[in-house]
């Protein structure tokens, strides 16, 4: 055992003084220029190419802040099958900055994320009932999206969760006049960043499943940065007066799939999400464990 344990240090130790090596090695000595930034391939009018299918590699969906693993709302059903993992919030700072009843409110929603009300006394996990995910939680689900630029100025983002999918409007547009579970997109390029504002948003479309939440006044500024051939820079910034007391924001890596024949699928959960919303009546109540609604 003391051998084991001896070898065991040996191998941290090395372990240790190789990563340090390698640190020194990429650290930037006094004077030394940073790399130049990087610049994209064009399209055919010489606009950055973000064509692809992209995908974040995170776990924001569960939390867009620091999380440890826990279980899950139903462990003695899946077991390890519906744990949370642990997860590196996105959130800079890692502080949402929440009005006093705003909190409370988050602490309800995640208190009763799986609960279903048809009157809309309780609303849970909007996620669960296969709506619509909103701006920006689309992008950070578990599921790839596709930027599309084509022989128009305008961009396509489409989403394989629940086949949402949206128009990013180049240049000027009208406001919509009600609110759109996926909002209404303008961007503009500014260098080689694509900039989206999002707004007419609907209010009933959550952050993640930690029931973080925003009102029908939320205004999204979104910044898709190239880093690389395979890489885009993600950033989000939050803001709704009804709910927060200053702007925040969320930023992440999204990677290219690389599979080959790679390609956006069809996540079409509605017919998945009706015995948890609709229980015996619904048009599977064979798969209903049990009604959702309140007694």
């Amino acid at each position: 055992m003391r051998s084991r344990f001896k070898d065991s240090m040996l191998v941290m130790t090395t372990a240790t003084a190789v990563a340090a090596v390698l640190w020194l090695a990429v650290r930037p000595t006094a004077g030394q220029a940073p790399p130049a930034a990087y610049r994209a391939p064009r399209t055919a009018d010489g606009k950055p190419n973000l064509n692809g299918i992209w995908q974040a590699l995170n776990t924001a969906n569960w939390d867009i802040q620091d999380h440890a693993a826990q279980p899950g709302p139903f462990p003695f059903l899946l077991g390890a099958i519906g744990a949370v993992p642990a997860g590196q919030g996105v959130v800079e700072g890692n502080e949402i900055p929440y009005q006093p009843a705003a909190a409370a409110q988050k602490k309800k929603n995640f208190e009763t994320r799986l609960t279903v009300d048809p009157l809309k006394l309780v609303s849970g996990d909007p996620e669960a009932r296969c709506y619509l995910p909103g701006v920006p939680r689309a992008t950070y689900l578990p599921y790839p999206f596709q930027i599309v630029q084509g022989n128009t100025n305008d961009i396509g983002v489409l989403y394989e969760f629940a086949t949402a999918n949206r128009v990013i409007h180049m240049g000027k547009a009208d406001p919509i006049p009600v609110a759109a579970w996926m909002g209404h997109s303008v961007g503009r390029w500014e260098g080689e960043t694509l900039v989206v504002d999002v707004t007419s948003l609907h209010e009933d479309t959550w952050f993640d499943r930690a029931g973080n939440f925003h009102s029908d006044a939320l205004h999204v500024v979104e910044r898709y940065t190239p880093l690389g051939l395979d890489t885009l820079g993600y950033e989000a910034t939050i803001e709704d007066p009804k709910v927060f007391t200053r702007p925040w924001k969320m930023s992440m890596p999204l990677y290219r799939r690389l599979d080959k024949n790679a390609r956006l699928l069809e996540f079409k959960c509605v017919e998945f999400a009706e015995p948890y919303m609709y229980g015996a009546i619904s048009n599977h109540p064979e798969e209903a464990v049990k009604t959702m609604w309140p007694k």
